[in-house]
């Protein structure tokens, strides 16, 4: 096997394993540590140290330390988190939460890093043209990497269904359930049908252990960057310094259309808090049960990666506009009808009904504002991303924080209130951009060009 090849499939399987962990704690903070909210803070501490990590910590990592030991210190980072919930309590959960946050940016940065590095030397080798070896290399990461979604919560949910505790969810309980759920009381019904400690362990174990097995992968696997290639590397990451680079976040606002574009960026962050911490908790553990979390975001999971790979391939065909218009009604249909809908475990199939669509959804928030985001700020992409990164992590912060203290109801319209405000700023954007576009008709007609893949949030 071609070495470079080799390299990057010990990246895909590493992220595959680190994911598989995190991605399956994810979707059960919510339900498992709900004590005062628990689970949900220290998902917002993550997000909000992630924005910090962001800022700063990449540059002078990668630099000091190089890619592939940035990627093995970073993963640590996350193992920390799956030892936390071990015990978890406020003094455990939330510094390793701070902890996985400040490793998040880095360990994507690095991965980037080593995959462009990668694409770039095979290429030169091979007469090749970089651009295309790098999106082949990339096409190669995220087909491994996407389905961890689907194999973290299929751990859960297979570990947590040998529970011998099966509760039948009472109708005084079901109606706690849903758009108007009992803030004081669902804490209650979700303790009920907590599985046992032996099971939580079980699970926290082999998660921790899928961790280790990532960092393994990479330290034993992962062949270092060549020095010549790691010092250009270096020299790109050293300038700008990071300051400037942290200024030019702020200073790229002074751009009118990324002003207008904020609040489709928090929308991405808010639409995926509210899956990750509201529905699976005020919906399926209220009504189900803990052990469907997992099969009800592998559905999620599933359907956004088949999405995501549609939509990339589509888009130059449909427009942006057209699969934006899609995702926003198909979001506005899911938040009236989960307003309307009391959750019942006789209708066992529409609880999977709402992730797929959500999951169509937001394979198009995610595909098509990241290419926005490449067309409309082609000559300063890295302070543009860099705002995307900001605006959508401050968007998980704000759901996360405030999901212990409001009705789902209210947040479903605060969720609607969103996705008005983002659509309307988007078509002003488009606006400009067709004024603009009469000056240079042909600026434009880069629409969308060719597939784009989904980077997953940390």
């Amino acid at each position: 096997m071609e070495r470079n090849l080799k390299n990057v499939l010990v990246i895909s399987f590493g992220f595959l394993f680190l994911f598989t962990a995190y991605g399956g704690l994810q979707s059960l903070q919510s339900s498992l540590n709900s004590e005062e909210g628990l689970g949900v803070a220290s998902l917002s501490v993550l997000y909000a140290a992630l924005i910090l990590s962001s800022m700063f910590l990449p540059p002078i990592l990668i630099k000091k330390l190089g890619c592939k030991w940035t990627i093995a210190i970073s993963m640590c980072c996350y193992i920390a988190f799956s030892l936390g919930n071990f015990y978890a309590s406020w003094y455990t959960l939330i510094p390793t939460s701070v902890i996985l946050g400040l490793g998040g940016a880095p360990l994507w940065s690095a991965k980037c890093t080593y995959l462009t590095i990668a694409g770039t030397s095979y290429a030169e080798k091979a007469g090749k043209n970089a651009k295309d070896i790098i999106n082949q290399y990339f096409g190669v990461f995220f087909l491994v990497f996407q389905s961890s979604g689907i194999w973290g919560n299929l751990i859960s949910s297979l570990i947590f269904s040998q529970s011998s505790t099966k509760v039948e969810t009472s109708e005084k309980d079901l109606a706690c359930c849903g758009a108007y759920n009992c803030l004081t009381d669902t804490t209650n019904t979700t303790e009920s049908a907590k599985p046992s400690n032996s099971l939580i362990y079980t699970l926290l174990g082999v998660y921790t252990a899928s961790g280790v097995l990532a960092v393994l992968l990479i330290i034993i696997f992962l062949d270092q960057i060549k020095s010549d290639q790691a010092e250009t590397e270096k020299e790109k990451l050293e300038t700008p310094s990071f300051w400037s680079t942290f200024l030019a976040t702020f200073q790229h606002l002074k751009d009118k259309r990324q002003c207008l574009l904020i609040p489709l960026t928090m929308y991405s962050g808010f639409e995926q808090g509210f899956l990750s911490g509201d529905y699976t908790k005020a919906y399926v553990t209220c009504a189900l049960g803990i052990q469907y979390v997992g099969y009800v975001m592998i559905c999620f999971a599933a359907v956004n990666s088949l999405c995501s790979l549609l939509f990339g391939k589509i888009s130059q065909f449909t427009g942006r506009k057209l699969l934006f218009a899609l995702a926003t009604v198909t979001n506005t249909a899911c938040i009236i009808a989960l307003l309307l809908w009391k959750p019942n475990a006789k209708q066992l199939a529409v609880f999977f009904v709402f992730p797929a669509l959500w999951g169509l959804s937001d394979a198009i928030w995610q595909t098509q504002t990241n290419g926005l985001y490449g067309i409309l700020f082609e000559k300063h992409k890295e302070a543009a991303f860099a705002n995307y990164r900001l605006w959508e992590s401050l968007g998980f912060v704000i759901a996360f924080g405030y999901s212990t203290k409001l009705q789902v109801y209210i947040k479903l319209y605060i969720l609607l209130s969103v996705l008005v405000l983002s659509m309307v700023s988007y078509g002003a954007v488009e606006c400009l951009e067709a004024k603009s576009a009469r000056g240079a008709p042909t600026a434009l007609k880069k629409e969308n060009g060719g597939p784009l893949t989904q980077e997953t949030h940390m």
